[in-house]
């Protein structure tokens, strides 16, 4: 096998695995529990994480400050109030700390935008440094 028909085929297999992962339909679930602003459980046990969103830390050993954990404690009550009982759709984009990674909607509207309205989340890109929830704004 030459390097560049190598390297052809390795293109090829990726370019494979993205319109595969693209092609993956929207799914639905219902939520069971709501762990935090910006993750929560569904019915059938799946876990799933709200994609290009952060929210503050509501757990005490994990909260960098008594500001963050205040902010996550709130966040995480709106999001039970928004999402408690209800069904989503959601679309999955990957996997982070044993959780799905997925777009959401909520009543056809972008859950990641509404949180981010509300208070409870900022904008995060994986891989960008999170946002500083310790510093006022």
């Amino acid at each position: 096998m030459t390097l560049s028909y190598r390297h052809a085929l390795a293109a090829l297999l990726f370019v494979c695995s993205l319109s595969s992962a693209a092609a993956l339909p929207a799914a639905t679930g219902k939520i069971r529990s709501v762990t935090d602003g910006d993750t929560f459980r569904l019915m059938s046990g799946e876990r799933i994480r709200i994609a290009d969103i952060d929210a503050p830390e509501s757990r005490a050993g994990q909260a960098k400050c008594a500001a963050e954990l205040a902010r996550g404690k709130a966040a995480t009550r709106q999001a039970k109030a928004l999402l408690d009982g209800k069904t989503i759709r959601f679309e999955r984009i990957g996997r982070s700390y044993n959780r799905t990674v997925a777009r959401v909607t909520l009543d056809g509207r972008d859950l990641a935008a509404r949180l981010i309205s509300i208070g409870a989340a900022r904008p995060w890109l994986r891989r960008q440094p999170k946002p500083d929830w310790c510093r006022a704004r």
